[in-house]
């Protein structure tokens, strides 16, 4: 079965900020970097220097045909103390929209990425009172840089996310598995926050706004599993229901039994950090948005696999790709697939060890190399159909 895609589908690449720019000294990630001990392996230090090299990124994304490209303002750069913006780093960001424009790209900006900066981290960050209120003030100064050219903003990237890790992060503690709880009063914040920073957004008539949701696709081998499964993710899923757009971001499975998360299976085809072989997700977890947030309209805004392993990749793109098709031809309405990601960069508490991304990148001369898997994707978008 193959399905023809609706004009206007956006085949993309993903980034964000902190883990290509390099230089993000002054948000709290930089500060759990350098901690003693340290909460992640490694320093991000000079990432992908795409603050410097977006240019080289962009022409990646024309050389492949891909239409879109996503990334993230960063909000320490923007705002770098409380209430004092940053003149030069609203430019660099409109820049960077104006460079995916002229080459024919539509830019889907992320608004908040995992950063903030120190002063908000220190104040208490989203626990703080009124840190909503924070967000939609830094929301409302980046209007510029949005205008007419930015047709899709994510106010927050999976909230149901940071609402999960934030309590280990805040021990000073490094994720190792899944944990038992999230925060339900961190994500009450963050929906606020996404409905304020949605608010400000409605200023501008040509944009569309949404937030992205950690799809962690849930496969209970157990008729019992745990109560807060579902808070995981459903909720935000639900929660979704008045925006613009929902965006899905999966890569593999997890198995529920009646304690918890599983290993997978032994028998398992894995990746380059354990988990499963598992291009299905996609498929699956378009589906379960699509019912729970009330047919929202969709956009994969992340898809991807961490692996060494360049043919891997390229069974796994072709397999995840066909999956959306099936759902589509299915009615389920999905706008567009973005690959995580654009280049290998740093993985928040793995490091630079796992490689997701679409080209290559010299950790000393910063060198972007596309990878074959690259030119599959390259094969595919340019198909109008999957």
């Amino acid at each position: 079965m193959s399905h023809q895609l609706p004009d206007g589908f956006l085949w993309g690449a993903a980034t964000a900020a902190h883990q290509i720019e390099g230089g993000n000294v002054n948000n709290d990630w930089w500060e759990r970097e350098h901690a003693h001990p340290p909460v992640v392996p490694e320093s991000s230090g000079d990432a992908c220097d795409s603050y410097h090299r977006y240019e080289e990124d962009l022409d990646l994304v024309v050389e492949l045909g891909l239409n879109a490209y996503r990334f993230s303002l960063e909000w320490s750069r923007i705002e770098p103390a409380e209430a004092e913006f940053s003149v030069a780093a609203l430019d660099y960001y409109r820049r960077v929209v104006e460079a995916c424009v002229a080459r024919g790209l539509t830019p889907m900006v992320t608004l908040h990425h995992f950063t903030v900066p120190l002063w908000f981290a220190r104040a208490g960050g989203w626990r703080a009172p009124g840190a909503a209120d924070r967000f939609e003030r830094y929301c409302e100064r980046v209007l510029p840089v949005i205008g007419e050219a930015v047709p899709w903003v994510c106010t927050i990237n999976e909230p149901n996310l940071l609402a999960v890790l934030s309590p280990i992060l805040e021990r000073g503690a490094t994720p190792k598995s899944f944990p038992s709880e999230p925060d339900h009063a961190l994500g009450e914040v963050l929906l606020v926050a996404h409905r304020k920073a949605r608010d400000v957004l409605a200023s501008l008539p040509t944009v569309r706004s949404g937030y992205t949701v950690a799809c962690f696709n849930f496969h209970p081998v157990d008729t019992v599993v745990p109560e807060w499964t579902p808070l995981a993710m459903d909720w935000y899923l639900e929660q979704a229901a008045d925006d613009d757009f929902l965006g899905v971001q999966c890569y593999s499975r997890v198995l529920l039994g009646p304690e918890g998360p599983l290993e997978p299976d032994p028998s398992a085809e894995r990746t380059s950090i354990g988990t499963e072989y598992y291009p299905d997700c996609v498929a699956e977890t378009v589906a379960r948005a699509w019912g729970l947030s009330g047919h929202t309209p969709l956009l994969v805004t992340e898809n991807g696999i961490p692996t060494n392993d360049d043919e891997q990749r390229e069974r796994y793109l072709r397999e995840a790709v066909a999956g959306l098709g099936r759902a589509m031809a299915e009615g389920i309405d999905v706008g567009g697939y973005f690959h995580w990601s654009l280049i290998d960069n740093f993985e928040w508490v793995w490091g630079f060890g796992p490689k997701y991304g679409l080209a290559a990148v010299n950790r000393e001369t910063f060198a972007r190399t596309l990878k074959p898997s690259a030119r599959v994707f390259a094969d595919i978008a340019r198909r109008g159909r999957i």
